[in-house]
Order: C-alpha cells, then structure tokens, then sequence
C-alpha cells in the first residue's frame, strides 16, 4: 500500500473532508488532494505533521507497519 492510500483511508475513517485535513498543515485543499491521489510527492513536514494529526507512527503512515501504533509504545 503506497501511503497517499493510507492518508485517504485515515482521512475517511475518521470522517473528514480533505478541506478539514488540509487546514491542519496549511496547505490549499487542492494541493492535498494531489498528495491523496499520488500525483504529487508530499514534503516530509507534511508527512510529519499528518503523522501527528492522526496520532500514528510515521512508519504505519508510509505502510510499514501494519498498526496504528508502534507496539513498543
């Protein structure tokens, strides 16, 4: 699983509109869109901070890992 996947799925399953997630690292609904859907490589700030948004490790949001949260947490 490529991890614009895994944004999208964190994205929808806790209910948000990618207006909503977009705010959070202050970038256009439209640039966030582009990283959802892959066609753009997202800056790794912005990978951080989705990390932190959603509360998961930065492995589990590239699809490292298959958990949420590193198991050693």
């Amino acid at each position: 699983m490529y991890f614009y996947q895994r944004i999208r799925d964190l994205r929808e399953d806790n209910d948000l509109s990618q207006q909503k997630v977009a705010d959070y690292p202050e970038v256009t609904r439209q640039q966030y869109q582009l990283y959802e859907c892959g066609k753009r490589e997202m800056p790794m700030h912005l990978f951080i901070k989705l990390a932190d948004f959603y509360k998961v490790s930065l492995d589990y949001l590239a699809g490292r890992r298959l958990h949420r949260k590193d198991s050693h947490s």
